[in-house]
């Protein structure tokens, strides 16, 4: 991938669609002085870079020098918010009940006491009614004000209420605080780590997730406590591979805005994760079934306005579509087809580069170079797993290993013995070094380091012997991992048949043995 700017003012610029750039320039031109056009021409130079480039960009604007560069950017910057403010604000709830907040205050700027009793009044309204605690607590701080302040008269006992309506908010606001921390720094433990390794890691997890999970959690009555809820326990249950569990709670996920249809408007990127974490759960289960009804029904979505007017939404939208679609070939064993599908995601990572986090383009190189090696083109899968190996991230240390692993029976594959020494040691080490050896992988390594002294006629019932061993991990949770990144019991059965392993996977696919 090229390398990101750093630079806020170009990749703002560079996010911009073809109708905010027309209505910045009117925007800009209303009250046209010389600073103004001089904002005009530095945003034209930077919207025709390609990448940004200080120095030519100076070139460029002869009239602008060095020293002035920082600040001319960052009113350019400034003028692009507020241009993108006036036509986004029906869009948001958040922008709306800012605007009210906005009106209240100047209301009572102006001595208009009552008139911003009323504003106040009609945002909590707003607010409740589309669970935006946050503006609640906000509201009733400005009333609070107001009362104490002032003699207004507006109702009797109204410090009483004003009183209860907060301590209420506040502990609405204390679940959310906790239930959403819970949820992100599970999240964050796995994007470092996968999947738990070990028992080790099992009882670290379960030891967090109750030590930090409120025990009053029965109370959860409003959105977003509910939301935080099944996100905590979805990654609990995804990082321990309990996937009954993951599925149970992605689905309640999903079903809490389909009994509030309208957050999905308000909390489009929580829907958009909730449907790919759904998809991943009917993945996981090869709930073949139900995986294509929720593909076909996120498919839909992403022809909705709700997408298509929203760049964030969009991208959120083309990455976890696009990874359920790769799903899908792998599901069905049809991996020569799903083929096809490279070039439109290598379109789309080129055009979304510098919104992209390193997580999801990796989780894409992964699922590419599986495809390649279930087509049966080493080469190619050889290519996608340099990408991943060579990229120097901290992140899915579990994606690092299995590449390696994946890499090495890759070689294997094209027959690269002179190479095959050097890379089950070092393989062997850095998985080790990680914490990343199951027993399915101690016994992968020892049949590799036999397997180049077996005649042709010994190599078929050496493979028959390793596919038994491995078998006996099938029931093991914590040896699960291994064939979730790579069907490698369906790999060796491809070596003892004599054909790709995509016949052998196309073949349980319809016989029904891979479907939950």
């Amino acid at each position: 991938m090229p390398n990101r700017s750093s630079d806020a003012l170009f990749q703002l610029i560079k996010s911009l669609e073809k109708s905010e750039k027309r209505n910045f320039k009117l925007y800009i031109t209303r009250n046209s002085s010389s600073e103004d056009l001089k904002s005009i021409q530095l945003f034209d130079a930077m919207d025709k870079m390609e990448e940004y480039d200080e120095a030519q960009l100076l070139n460029k604007n002869k009239n602008l020098r060095k020293a002035q560069l920082s600040n001319a950017k960052a009113h350019l910057y400034r003028q692009i918010l507020s241009s993108l403010r006036l036509i986004r604000q029906e869009e948001n709830i958040d922008i709306q009940l800012h605007e009210q907040l906005d009106y209240a205050r100047i209301l009572y700027n102006k001595g208009l006491y009552l008139q911003s009793l009323k504003t106040l009044d009609r945002i909590k309204e707003m607010a409740k009614a589309n669970n935006q605690v946050t503006f609640l607590l906000q509201v009733l701080f400005f009333e609070k004000t107001i009362e104490s302040l002032h003699i207004t008269r507006s109702m009797q006992d109204r410090a009483d209420q004003l009183a209860g309506e907060t301590d209420a908010v506040n502990e609405q606001l204390r679940m959310i605080s906790r239930l959403s921390n819970l949820s992100l720094e599970l999240y964050s433990w796995y994007i470092r780590n996968g999947v738990a390794r070990n028992e080790q890691d099992e009882e670290a997890v379960r030891e967090f997730f109750e030590k930090q999970l409120p025990a009053d959690i029965t109370e959860c009555q409003g959105f977003y406590e509910k939301l935080y809820l099944y996100q905590s326990f979805s990654w609990y249950a995804y990082i321990r591979q309990d996937f009954l569990m993951y599925y149970r709670y992605t689905q309640k996920w999903v079903d809490l805005f389909e009994r509030e249809p309208f957050m999905v408007v308000t909390e489009t990127s929580h829907y958009i994760k909730g449907m790919h974490n759904l998809l991943g759960a009917h993945f996981d289960l090869l709930n073949d079934e139900k995986f294509r009804e929720t593909l076909r029904q996120f498919e839909e979505f992403s022809e909705s306005d709700i997408v298509k007017n929203n760049i964030n939404n969009r991208i959120q939208t083309f990455v976890y579509l696009y990874i359920s679609k790769l799903n899908q070939h792998f599901i069905d064993g049809t991996f020569t087809a799903g083929v096809s599908l490279v070039p439109y995601i290598e379109e789309k990572l080129k055009e979304y580069w510098i919104y992209l986090d390193r997580h999801r383009i990796l989780v894409f190189y992964y699922k590419i170079a599986c495809l390649y090696f279930g087509s049966g083109d080493y080469e190619k899968t050889i290519d996608y797993l340099n990408k991943i190996i060579n990229w120097k991230v901290d992140l899915r240390t579990d994606l690092q290993c299995y590449s390696r692993l994946l890499h090495l029976i890759a070689h294997y594959e094209l027959g690269n013995f002179d190479l095959m020494e050097y890379l089950i040691k070092s393989v062997y080490r850095f998985m080790a070094k990680m914490g990343n050896l199951s027993g399915v992988e101690e016994e992968i390594f020892r049949f590799l380091r036999r397997s180049f002294g077996l005649s042709p006629g010994k190599l078929r019932p050496a493979f028959e012997q390793l596919v038994e061993r491995l078998k006996r991990f099938e029931g093991n949770r914590f040896e699960t991992r291994a064939f979730m990144y790579l069907d490698i019991i369906s790999w060796m059965e491809s070596k003892i048949r004599n054909v790709p392993v995509q016949d052998v996977i196309r073949k349980k696919y319809l016989e029904g043995e891979r479907r939950g």
